[in-house]
């Protein structure tokens, strides 16, 4: 039987918190977590960082983040420590 991810959300979205519902891989939460970086003019100094994001439209070492995406960034780097990511 296969559950659709709405009818997912459906079950678990009384939860005070509710986390995504499929677990991502430590490639998948640094990418979404560069991603916002790099939507907000991040300058990458790492080699994986440069080889991910096209840094010439970069112009910032300090991003200025939305208090939602500041939120996000916490919650990837949150889970980040808790899956062990390097």
């Amino acid at each position: 039987m296969r559950i659709s991810t709405l009818a997912v959300l459906a079950i678990v979205g009384s939860a005070a918190w509710v986390q995504p519902v499929f677990a991502q891989s430590c490639d998948d939460l640094w990418y979404e977590r560069n991603s916002i970086y790099n939507d907000n003019g991040y300058c990458f100094n790492t080699a994986a960082g440069r080889r991910a994001f096209d840094n010439s439209d970069c112009y910032t070492d300090s991003p200025n983040f939305t208090r939602s995406e500041q939120r996000r960034i916490n919650e990837i780097k949150n889970l980040e420590y808790e899956y062990g990511c390097n």
